[in-house]
C-alpha cells in the first residue's frame, strides 16, 4: 500500500541505499541503478507479516524506514532496522520462505521481484557475483556458529 505522505525517493537515493547493503557493496553505481528501477516501495503497519515461513518466496526486501523481526518457528532469529534487507534467497530461487518476518514498528520497505532481478543477472554478471559473496559469508557464519554451539555443547 503506498502512503500518499511519502515522496518517491530518487533513482540517485535509490542507488545509495542499495549501496550500503553489504549484498550489494561491490556492485557498480551504473548496475545499481538498474536495479533501483526494479524497486517497488510499499508501506506497511505495525505488526503486519510480511513474509511467512512456508509460503513460497519471489522477492526480497529493502528496508527504508522501521523495525522488523525474523522468526523461525516461534524464536525470534533476527531484528532488521534501516538500510537492511531480507528474503534475499527468494531472488536466488523458487524454494519457500525459511522464515517469517514480522513488522514491529510502522515500516517503509523497497520489494524487488525475482523475475526481473534474473533478467538484469543475465545482462549484468557483476550482480550474480555480489549474491554469491553474501551468500558464501552467510554460510561461514552459520558454519562458525554451529561450530561454536557444539564446542560449548561438549564442555
Amino acid at each position: 500500500m503506498q502512503n500518499p505522505d511519502h515522496h518517491n525517493l530518487l533513482i540517485i537515493e535509490r542507488v545509495v541505499l542499495l549501496k550500503s547493503l553489504s549484498i550489494f557493496k561491490e556492485t557498480p553505481e551504473t548496475i545499481l541503478a538498474e536495479i533501483a528501477h526494479l524497486m517497488q516501495e510499499h508501506d506497511v503497519q505495525r505488526d503486519v507479516v510480511i513474509v511467512k515461513e512456508g509460503d513460497p518466496g519471489n522477492c526480497m526486501y529493502v528496508i527504508l524506514e522501521g523495525i522488523v523481526e525474523v522468526f523461525k518457528e516461534k524464536h525470534l532469529l533476527a531484528t532488521l532496522g534501516e538500510n537492511n534487507f531480507f528474503g534475499e534467497l527468494a531472488l536466488l530461487d523458487t524454494e519457500t520462505r525459511s522464515a517469517s518476518v514480522i513488522s514491529k514498528t510502522d515500516c517503509r520497505l523497497f520489494r524487488i521481484d525475482q523475475e526481473p532481478f534474473y533478467d538484469l543477472m543475465e545482462l549484468r554478471p557483476e550482480v550474480s557475483k555480489g549474491m554469491i559473496k553474501i551468500l558464501c559469508k552467510r554460510i561461514r557464519e552459520g558454519n562458525k556458529a554451529l561450530h561454536e554451539m557444539k564446542r560449548s555443547n561438549a564442555s
